[in-house]
Protein backbone atom coordinates (compact mmCIF):
# COMPACT_ATOMS: atom_id res chain seq x y z
CA UNK A 1 0.00 0.00 0.00
CA UNK A 2 2.94 2.28 0.67
CA UNK A 3 4.45 1.46 -2.43
CA UNK A 4 1.38 2.54 -4.85
CA UNK A 5 0.08 5.44 -1.86
CA UNK A 6 4.15 6.70 -2.70
CA UNK A 7 3.65 6.37 -7.14
CA UNK A 8 0.62 8.55 -6.90
CA UNK A 9 2.09 10.78 -4.82
CA UNK A 10 4.80 11.49 -6.73
CA UNK A 11 3.00 11.36 -9.98
CA UNK A 12 0.37 13.76 -8.82
CA UNK A 13 3.42 15.71 -7.40
CA UNK A 14 5.34 16.13 -10.38
CA UNK A 15 1.92 17.47 -12.85
CA UNK A 16 1.26 19.25 -10.23
CA UNK A 17 4.38 21.17 -9.97
CA UNK A 18 5.20 21.10 -13.90
CA UNK A 19 1.70 22.75 -14.64
CA UNK A 20 2.06 25.49 -12.26
CA UNK A 21 5.57 26.06 -13.21
CA UNK A 22 4.50 26.71 -16.85
CA UNK A 23 1.03 28.40 -15.27
CA UNK A 24 3.57 30.83 -13.64
CA UNK A 25 5.02 32.55 -16.23
CA UNK A 26 2.27 35.55 -16.64
CA UNK A 27 3.17 36.19 -13.26
CA UNK A 28 6.53 36.20 -13.68
CA UNK A 29 5.66 38.91 -16.64
CA UNK A 30 3.16 40.78 -15.85
CA UNK A 31 2.01 40.12 -12.10
CA UNK A 32 5.05 40.30 -9.70
CA UNK A 33 3.08 40.45 -6.93
CA UNK A 34 1.15 37.59 -7.21
CA UNK A 35 4.53 35.62 -6.78
CA UNK A 36 4.17 34.79 -3.31
CA UNK A 37 0.45 33.87 -3.26
CA UNK A 38 1.24 31.79 -6.05
CA UNK A 39 3.43 29.98 -3.75
CA UNK A 40 1.66 29.70 -1.02
CA UNK A 41 -1.05 28.14 -3.24
CA UNK A 42 1.53 25.08 -5.05
CA UNK A 43 2.37 24.32 -1.30
CA UNK A 44 -0.95 24.40 -0.16
CA UNK A 45 -2.19 21.62 -2.71
CA UNK A 46 1.40 19.49 -2.96
CA UNK A 47 0.48 19.64 1.33
CA UNK A 48 -3.32 18.39 0.41
CA UNK A 49 -1.51 15.46 -1.90
CA UNK A 50 0.74 14.38 0.85
CA UNK A 51 -2.02 13.94 3.24
CA UNK A 52 -4.61 12.92 1.24
CA UNK A 53 -2.43 9.97 -0.76
CA UNK A 54 -0.34 9.11 1.90
CA UNK A 55 -2.37 8.72 4.90
CA UNK A 56 0.08 11.52 7.02
CA UNK A 57 -1.84 13.61 9.74
CA UNK A 58 0.05 16.62 10.56
CA UNK A 59 -0.31 17.96 13.91
CA UNK A 60 0.87 21.24 14.55
CA UNK A 61 1.88 22.41 18.12
CA UNK A 62 2.70 25.81 19.60
CA UNK A 63 1.90 28.25 17.14
CA UNK A 64 0.77 30.70 20.02
CA UNK A 65 4.29 30.73 20.70
CA UNK A 66 4.25 32.26 16.87
CA UNK A 67 1.91 34.92 18.18
CA UNK A 68 3.87 35.27 21.48
CA UNK A 69 6.59 36.25 18.79
CA UNK A 70 4.63 39.01 17.65
CA UNK A 71 3.16 39.36 13.66
CA UNK A 72 5.91 41.18 12.32
CA UNK A 73 9.62 39.76 11.79
CA UNK A 74 10.74 36.73 13.27
CA UNK A 75 13.73 34.23 13.05
CA UNK A 76 12.10 30.29 13.10
CA UNK A 77 14.76 28.04 13.68
CA UNK A 78 13.91 24.62 12.30
CA UNK A 79 14.91 21.42 12.18
CA UNK A 80 15.14 20.23 8.77
CA UNK A 81 14.33 16.31 7.82
CA UNK A 82 12.44 16.35 4.34
CA UNK A 83 11.09 18.53 1.90
CA UNK A 84 7.64 18.79 3.76
CA UNK A 85 9.66 21.08 6.18
CA UNK A 86 10.41 23.51 2.80
CA UNK A 87 6.49 23.84 2.15
CA UNK A 88 4.82 24.00 5.90
CA UNK A 89 6.00 27.12 6.33
CA UNK A 90 4.45 28.84 3.44
CA UNK A 91 1.07 27.88 4.80
CA UNK A 92 2.26 28.80 8.53
CA UNK A 93 3.11 32.25 8.42
CA UNK A 94 1.98 35.45 6.43
CA UNK A 95 5.14 36.43 4.30
CA UNK A 96 7.54 33.36 4.61
CA UNK A 97 11.41 34.10 3.58
CA UNK A 98 13.29 31.07 3.19
CA UNK A 99 16.96 31.31 3.71
CA UNK A 100 18.28 28.84 0.56
CA UNK A 101 21.19 27.47 -0.80
CA UNK A 102 21.65 30.21 -3.96
CA UNK A 103 21.59 26.69 -6.55
CA UNK A 104 18.26 26.41 -6.13
CA UNK A 105 17.26 29.57 -7.71
CA UNK A 106 18.78 28.04 -10.79
CA UNK A 107 16.59 25.15 -11.61
CA UNK A 108 13.98 25.81 -14.21
CA UNK A 109 10.59 26.88 -13.59
CA UNK A 110 10.68 26.74 -9.78
CA UNK A 111 13.69 28.92 -9.07
CA UNK A 112 12.39 31.76 -10.68
CA UNK A 113 9.70 31.90 -8.80
CA UNK A 114 11.84 31.79 -5.54
CA UNK A 115 13.14 34.52 -5.87
CA UNK A 116 9.68 36.46 -6.69
CA UNK A 117 8.60 35.13 -4.30
CA UNK A 118 11.21 36.53 -1.99
CA UNK A 119 13.04 33.99 -0.55
CA UNK A 120 16.91 34.52 0.53
CA UNK A 121 19.41 32.39 -1.91
CA UNK A 122 22.17 32.66 -0.67
CA UNK A 123 25.92 31.03 -2.26
CA UNK A 124 27.18 29.35 1.02
CA UNK A 125 30.66 28.55 -0.81
CA UNK A 126 31.70 32.08 -0.69
CA UNK A 127 32.67 32.20 2.81
CA UNK A 128 32.87 35.53 4.43
CA UNK A 129 31.36 37.29 1.47
CA UNK A 130 27.87 34.38 2.00
CA UNK A 131 27.77 35.80 5.60
CA UNK A 132 27.57 39.64 4.44
CA UNK A 133 25.21 38.63 1.83
CA UNK A 134 22.96 36.55 4.87
CA UNK A 135 23.06 40.09 7.10
CA UNK A 136 21.70 42.01 4.15
CA UNK A 137 18.90 39.97 2.66
CA UNK A 138 17.88 39.69 6.62
CA UNK A 139 17.72 43.44 7.14
CA UNK A 140 15.96 44.10 3.67
CA UNK A 141 13.43 41.10 5.28
CA UNK A 142 13.20 42.57 8.56
CA UNK A 143 12.18 46.33 6.58
CA UNK A 144 9.49 44.25 5.03
CA UNK A 145 7.89 42.78 7.59
CA UNK A 146 8.72 39.13 6.97
CA UNK A 147 9.22 36.22 8.61
CA UNK A 148 12.48 34.23 8.26
CA UNK A 149 12.75 30.57 7.79
CA UNK A 150 16.55 28.93 8.54
CA UNK A 151 17.36 25.44 8.51
CA UNK A 152 20.31 26.08 11.44
CA UNK A 153 21.63 22.16 10.55
CA UNK A 154 22.47 23.47 7.21
CA UNK A 155 21.31 20.07 5.11
CA UNK A 156 18.29 17.44 5.76
CA UNK A 157 19.49 15.22 8.45
CA UNK A 158 17.62 11.68 9.99
CA UNK A 159 15.23 12.15 12.70
CA UNK A 160 17.52 11.84 15.96
CA UNK A 161 20.59 12.67 13.85
CA UNK A 162 22.12 15.71 15.87
CA UNK A 163 24.36 17.50 13.91
CA UNK A 164 26.59 20.72 14.86
CA UNK A 165 24.41 24.11 13.83
CA UNK A 166 25.44 26.60 11.38
CA UNK A 167 26.15 30.25 13.21
CA UNK A 168 24.44 31.72 10.74
CA UNK A 169 21.06 32.29 12.29
CA UNK A 170 23.16 33.50 15.68
CA UNK A 171 24.73 36.08 13.37
CA UNK A 172 21.15 36.80 11.68
CA UNK A 173 19.48 37.57 15.41
CA UNK A 174 22.37 39.24 16.82
CA UNK A 175 22.35 41.76 14.04
CA UNK A 176 18.47 42.27 13.53
CA UNK A 177 17.90 41.55 17.15
CA UNK A 178 14.85 39.40 16.02
CA UNK A 179 13.41 36.55 18.43
CA UNK A 180 14.28 33.19 17.59
CA UNK A 181 11.36 30.47 17.54
CA UNK A 182 12.77 27.17 17.96
CA UNK A 183 10.81 24.52 15.98
CA UNK A 184 11.02 20.55 15.86
CA UNK A 185 9.91 17.91 13.68
CA UNK A 186 9.73 13.97 12.27
CA UNK A 187 9.28 14.60 9.18
CA UNK A 188 11.89 12.54 7.89
CA UNK A 189 9.91 9.38 9.13
CA UNK A 190 6.99 9.85 6.67
CA UNK A 191 9.14 11.70 3.56
CA UNK A 192 12.89 10.82 4.37
CA UNK A 193 15.64 12.66 2.18
CA UNK A 194 15.73 11.73 -1.38
CA UNK A 195 13.37 9.03 -0.26
CA UNK A 196 10.90 7.80 -3.12
CA UNK A 197 8.89 5.79 -0.58
CA UNK A 198 6.41 8.28 1.86
CA UNK A 199 4.83 6.54 5.00
CA UNK A 200 1.47 7.25 6.68
CA UNK A 201 1.78 8.39 10.65
CA UNK A 202 1.11 11.19 12.60
CA UNK A 203 3.72 13.71 11.49
CA UNK A 204 4.88 16.98 14.36
CA UNK A 205 5.42 20.21 13.84
CA UNK A 206 6.33 21.60 17.39
CA UNK A 207 6.97 25.08 17.81
CA UNK A 208 8.40 26.09 20.82
CA UNK A 209 8.86 29.77 22.62
CA UNK A 210 10.53 32.46 21.68
CA UNK A 211 14.11 32.67 22.27
CA UNK A 212 15.14 36.56 23.02
CA UNK A 213 18.71 37.32 21.13
CA UNK A 214 21.08 36.46 23.56
CA UNK A 215 25.05 36.02 23.65
CA UNK A 216 26.08 34.33 19.83
CA UNK A 217 27.69 31.40 21.74
CA UNK A 218 24.72 30.88 24.13
CA UNK A 219 22.35 30.98 21.09
CA UNK A 220 22.35 28.10 19.48
CA UNK A 221 22.85 25.45 22.51
CA UNK A 222 19.57 27.56 23.66
CA UNK A 223 18.07 26.33 20.31
CA UNK A 224 19.17 22.87 20.35
CA UNK A 225 17.74 22.85 24.18
CA UNK A 226 14.58 23.51 22.52
CA UNK A 227 14.55 20.87 19.99
CA UNK A 228 15.34 18.30 22.30
CA UNK A 229 12.49 19.21 24.72
CA UNK A 230 10.17 19.77 22.04
CA UNK A 231 11.24 16.18 20.61
CA UNK A 232 10.44 14.27 24.26
CA UNK A 233 7.07 15.74 24.26
CA UNK A 234 5.62 14.84 20.52
CA UNK A 235 7.66 11.54 21.34
CA UNK A 236 5.54 11.35 24.71
CA UNK A 237 2.22 12.13 22.65
CA UNK A 238 2.84 9.09 20.49
CA UNK A 239 3.20 6.69 22.86
CA UNK A 240 0.28 7.62 25.14
CA UNK A 241 -1.66 7.08 21.62
CA UNK A 242 0.18 3.96 21.03
CA UNK A 243 -0.71 2.52 24.45
CA UNK A 244 -4.47 3.51 24.08
CA UNK A 245 -4.94 2.09 20.83
CA UNK A 246 -3.53 -0.85 22.11
CA UNK A 247 -5.43 -0.57 25.08
CA UNK A 248 -8.73 -0.43 22.41
CA UNK A 249 -7.65 -3.95 20.67
CA UNK A 250 -7.14 -5.35 23.61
Amino acid sequence: MALLRSVLFNIMALLLTLMMGVGAFPIRLFAKKLALPYAKLWSRLMLMLFRDICGVDVRITGQENLAAAGTGPMLIASQHQSAFDTLIWMLLVPYPSYVMKGELRRIPLLGPMLVLAGMMPIERAAGAKAMRALLRETEKAVEAGKQIIIFPEGTRTAPGEHVALKPGIAAMAAHAGLPVVPVATNSGFFWGRNAFLKRSGVLHVAIGAPIAPVNRKLLLGEIESSWRVLEHDFAAQDRIAQARAASRRG
